[in-house]
């Protein structure tokens, strides 16, 4: 359940943070990648510390908001197109006005501890969404644009909340057209590689957008599902009439989960795919299956998932070392209601995702930015859409500002349509799955779940 518990903060008025130095004034693109409708949102995120006195011998300040902040603007010297404005240019084509406007930058003080957030967490099993008061956690960066237009705002926020026990909250809003969660955790280091004593980043950032634009001329080799024209809102209702549950899931209950997937269906098996599963593989399709019922969508209705692939390591791509850019692609496993919940075992449901995560190879890369392109930069089909995505292994965790690793340091809530499996701090054996649905739904989702949990 959601944290029962409530505390005030006290916010300071947001300033904007600019580069330490003078910084080249140009225009910069976004690759193709990077330009999709879907990422044009700032996404939140939280990194929660115990605070204390900074181990780091060269930090004097106990203060958490003044080191973070002067780290930032030397940071921003490295990384000045996040300094910068997003303008639409021909076929609303994005690029980066480098203007070193600057970053949103707030300083707060929140009447509450970290142990009773702790204490209130659900389960007592450790941070994780839903966290209480998180608007009042994260910058509010929209509202320091004109008319609260992505093209007009600065693309990063970060605001650092202190606790009355010594710890600190850094919350942030980073613009999703810009980086994806490796991106950002890429430039959290780099303010925390200067914050704790360093001259400059321990990673050199590199842009090279250019590398994952589309050829000319733009030739799709794959049929790209995800992006099929289909524009109606996902079951479920608004977005305002959603809660948001973490769910725990120990390495007994993924064993469990993946000696179910290995058994066969007696009419249904399909082959292909790896004998064995990883965590994020049955999960994904165990998530899927128990969203599907509990939303109780039309069995002939078609329902869609998308298993978020990353593909920085690629080595056909030649993307270098230091790029931040958005190297994710979304390959989406496509059927009916009733084939997921009827025609298929969970077993089949596991290998259609393996299916879909290794199609995701250089060509379907290429393939994907020339489909953007030609389709003029398309959202993801959103009817009945579910979006898994796994950020264990991110670094939100470890991003150490000079006072250790973070208590908690992920995303700081789920979307309607994307659910989130993130660390559980103290136990490298617990999975958190994060779900966002409306409440009446959740009763079924989370009765689905607890169903097989207690079994």
């Amino acid at each position: 359940m959601a944290m029962e518990l409530s505390f005030t903060v006290h916010r300071r008025e947001a300033v904007l943070v600019g580069p330490s130095v003078s910084t080249p004034c140009e225009t910069k693109r976004l690759s193709d990648i990077d330009d999709q409708e879907s990422l044009r949102y700032h996404v939140p995120g939280l990194l929660v510390y115990r605070g204390g006195q900074p181990p780091a011998p060269c930090v004097r300040d106990n203060d958490p908001s003044g080191i973070i902040r002067a780290a930032l603007s030397r940071a921003l010297v490295h990384y000045y197109p996040l300094a910068g404005r997003l303008r639409e240019v021909e076929g609303r084509k994005l690029v980066i006005d480098c203007s070193g406007e600057g970053v949103v930058f707030v300083e707060a003080d929140a009447d509450v501890r970290l142990e009773e957030m702790e204490a209130a967490a659900a389960g007592g099993h450790g941070l994780r969404p839903p966290f209480p008061c998180v608007d009042q956690l994260v910058p509010d960066v929209r509202s320091s644009g004109r008319g609260g237009s992505v093209l007009s705002c600065p693309l990063v926020g970060i605001q650092v909340t202190r606790l009355l026990c010594g710890g600190f909250i850094v919350g942030t809003a980073v613009n999703h057209s810009v980086c994806d969660a490796m991106g950002i955790v890429q430039f959290l280091n780099a303010v925390a590689d200067i914050a704790g004593g360093l001259p400059a980043p321990a990673v050199h950032a590199t842009w090279s957008r250019e590398l994952l634009d589309a050829r000319s001329p733009p030739a799709p080799a794959f049929p790209h599902r995800e992006y099929d024209m289909i524009d109606i809102l996902p079951g479920g209702g608004r977005e305002a009439d959603n809660i948001v549950r973490s769910f725990l899931f120990s390495s007994t209950d993924i064993a469990a989960l993946k000696e179910e997937a290995l058994l066969p269906h007696p009419e249904h098996r399909l082959r292909g795919g790896s004998s064995t599963a990883t965590s994020f593989e049955v999960l994904a399709a165990f998530l899927w299956r128990a969203r599907t019922a509990a939303l109780e969508i039309p069995a002939d209705e078609e329902v869609r998932l998308v298993a978020v692939v990353g593909f920085s390591r690629i080595a056909a791509l030649g993307l270098p070392s230091g790029y931040y850019g958005n190297t994710c692609a979304y390959p989406t496993v496509v059927m009916t209601a009733g084939e997921l919940l009827r025609g298929c075992t969970l077993g089949d449901v596991v290998r259609l995702v393996q299916e879909a995560k290794a199609a995701v190879t250089a060509e379907y890369v290429r393939s994907t930015a020339e489909c953007l392109v030609l389709r003029r930069r398309p959202r993801l089909a959103r009817t009945n859409l579910f979006v898994v995505t796994d950020v264990r292994r991110v670094g939100f965790d470890r991003v150490d500002f000079g006072w250790g690793d973070p208590v908690y340091g992920g995303p700081a809530r789920a979307l309607p349509t994307v659910s989130l499996l993130v660390n559980v701090k103290g136990s490298s054996t617990v999975v958190g799955a994060v779900v966002a649905l409306p409440s009446l739904v959740m009763g079924r989702f989370s009765a689905e779940l607890e169903s097989f949990l207690n079994t």
